[in-house]
């Protein structure tokens, strides 16, 4: 389309320079991309307890809207597993589930996500992505896996279901687990094995479009709602009623955490869509635009009466896979749903409830990152407890709660690490004027008198009173006499007001014990911190060093 006579700079993004050549590969990724989304977006739609045709609507408008403003060429945006839990806990405390204000509420949460997405993109604020580890995001995917596998598990099995929590829905279903209906399990488990299977033989196979086709071929054929088979019934299809949603003062106060939450989890998971797809971090720019265009999708989505949208990685990866090139692939994959829509639901009034049940029961073994969790226990036992309580949490207390926890014990984990931070007494290596840790498989050896500290963290209020604790310790356990102490700065990055203070007095206190401190290897940020808080004029400008050797040179000669 280089010859195009539209103007570059009114074309969406990813298509501006778009070569005739990929045309065809757009085409069949997009064709790909429908006949995997939309058994996907219709299962999706359970989540929210809204009917399945919700999942479609928002589907198309993620999708087009993403298309024409998005910057990264291969995302697919749509119905999300991973947030639709959270969008239904939060309005169910509203409203009962089928009620119009219900899905009044769901829209109007789909628009509160949206404007918060579109400003964290304006402002330039994409980098919050970053507040949760990898294993609290592990943790919150696990919850949300379990909430998934237990609200399936009545679908799956062909009974009632019921309760209101984690663990009653798993005590209603055991006690019901007499009236399981055996056609209905038959259906799930076929679905599942073959979407497991055509997963490992190639993930571009429409391996739920297949399950859907067939189960609704069997329960025609085989007369199966005789047999208890339930089934979603009539589909209303055709065009969404467009209408600005609004709520009292007390919805928008009841809804402010539930939107906040998901549109945290839709940054943080279109950051790490947009980093798979780009082999490292997004640039700023690009992707606080995206995160524009995928606000925007929600704010869409709301007014035609659906849920909010997120990016998808494993349909991103599928588009990716099949040789899509632009969004060109999206807005085929759209236009193919609107057809789906307009004269084909009639066709899905016999889709069996399990059918559903099992792809939602494969998408939460996606989430399930049992590979990562082991990783993350053999790297720290700690950091994988941060990961259970958080998965927890979001299992058996709530995901809002369980997002707000995971929040909260990143922040305490990362406090907790600068506030002990580790530390060493370096040792000379023999023959040399290099001060090394003695640890890493060399030889080192002490000098009589002279010990060199070296503390992995920034000097601040949290670790000031435990930084002179520890150096205390390390002079009480020298071999020898110490009257010089060399304070390896490499690592500080910053000191802040209390800072300078703890090291003040860590001066005059060493100064009582007749040992004199020096500082090595000072940045000139820390060099500026401490001359502004008064160290230097406490100690001496003259007891800054630019390398450990200069300064060891110096306590060993002048101090003794």
């Amino acid at each position: 389309m280089s010859s195009c006579a539209v103007p570059a700079r009114l074309l969406p993004p990813t298509l501006r320079g778009y070569q005739r050549r990929w045309l065809t590969a757009d085409v069949l990724a997009g064709l790909t991309l429908v006949a995997i989304a939309v058994p996907e977006q219709m299962a999706t739609a359970r989540l929210v307890n809204l009917p399945a045709v919700a999942g479609l609507y928002a589907f198309a408008a993620g999708s087009v809207v993403f298309a024409l403003l998005g910057r990264s060429p291969q995302i697919s945006v749509g119905a999300d597993s991973t947030i639709a839990p959270i969008m239904a806990a939060g309005v169910v405390a509203l409203a009962a589930v089928g009620t119009p204000r219900y899905v009044h509420l769901v829209s109007l949460l789909a628009v509160m996500v949206g404007a918060l997405v579109v400003a964290v993109g304006l402002l330039r604020l994409g980098w919050i992505a970053q507040f949760l580890s990898i294993p609290v995001i592990t943790g919150i995917l696990a919850g949300i896996a379990v909430e998934i596998l237990v609200r399936q598990l009545p679908a799956v099995l062909g009974v009632p279901g019921g309760g209101t929590t984690t663990v009653d829905r798993v005590r209603r279903v055991v006690d019901q687990f007499d009236r399981l209906n055996g056609w209905s399990v038959a259906i799930a488990v076929t679905v599942f094995a073959v979407i497991m299977v055509s997963e490992h033989l190639d993930r571009r196979i429409p391996a739920a479009l297949i399950g859907l086709v067939g189960s609704v071929a069997a329960v025609g054929l085989l007369g199966l709602r005789a047999h208890g088979v339930a089934v979603l019934g009539a589909i209303h299809g055709g065009l969404p009623a467009w209408r600005v949603p609004s709520g009292s003062f007390a919805d928008l106060r009841h809804l402010v955490v539930p939107a906040v939450t998901v549109a945290f989890v839709c940054v943080a998971q279109t950051a790490a869509t947009v980093r798979a797809g780009s082999a490292g971090a997004p640039a700023a720019q690009d992707f606080d635009g995206d995160l524009v265009a995928l606000g925007a999708g929600s704010v869409v989505a709301g007014l035609s009466g659906t849920f909010a949208v997120n990016s998808s990685p494993p349909r991103s990866e599928v588009v990716a896979a099949a040789g899509g090139r632009s969004q060109l692939a999206s807005l085929v994959a759209a236009a193919a749903v609107i057809v789906v829509v307009l004269v084909a639901t009639g066709l899905l009034k016999d889709l069996p409830q399990a059918t559903l049940g099992a792809i939602l029961v494969f998408v939460a073994t996606r989430l399930l990152r049992v590979g990562e969790l082991r990783a993350i226990l053999r790297f720290a036992r700690l950091e994988f407890a941060l990961a259970l309580v958080t998965a927890l949490t979001v299992a058996f207390v709530g995901i809002e709660q369980g997002v707000v926890v995971a929040i909260i014990v990143s922040l305490a984990d990362r406090t907790r690490r600068t506030a002990r931070p580790r530390d060493v007494v370096l040792g000379r290596e023999p023959g040399t004027d290099h001060w090394i840790p003695p640890d890493i498989g060399r030889p080192t050896e002490q000098l009589p008198g002279v010990v060199v500290y070296l503390v992995y963290a920034p000097l601040w209020y949290g670790n000031a009173d435990y930084l002179r604790l520890r150096v205390r310790a390390v002079l009480d356990a020298a071999a020898e006499p110490v009257h010089a102490l060399v304070l390896d700065a490499d690592a500080m990055s910053d000191v802040d007001y209390t800072g300078t203070r703890g090291l003040k007095d860590l001066a005059a206190e060493l100064a009582a014990r007749g040992v004199s401190l020096v500082i090595a290897r000072s940045s000139h940020l820390v060099h500026h911190d401490l001359k502004h808080g008064g160290l230097l004029a406490s100690i001496g400008p003259d007891r800054l060093f630019a390398t450990v050797a200069d300064a060891v040179e110096a306590v060993s000669g002048n101090d003794r």
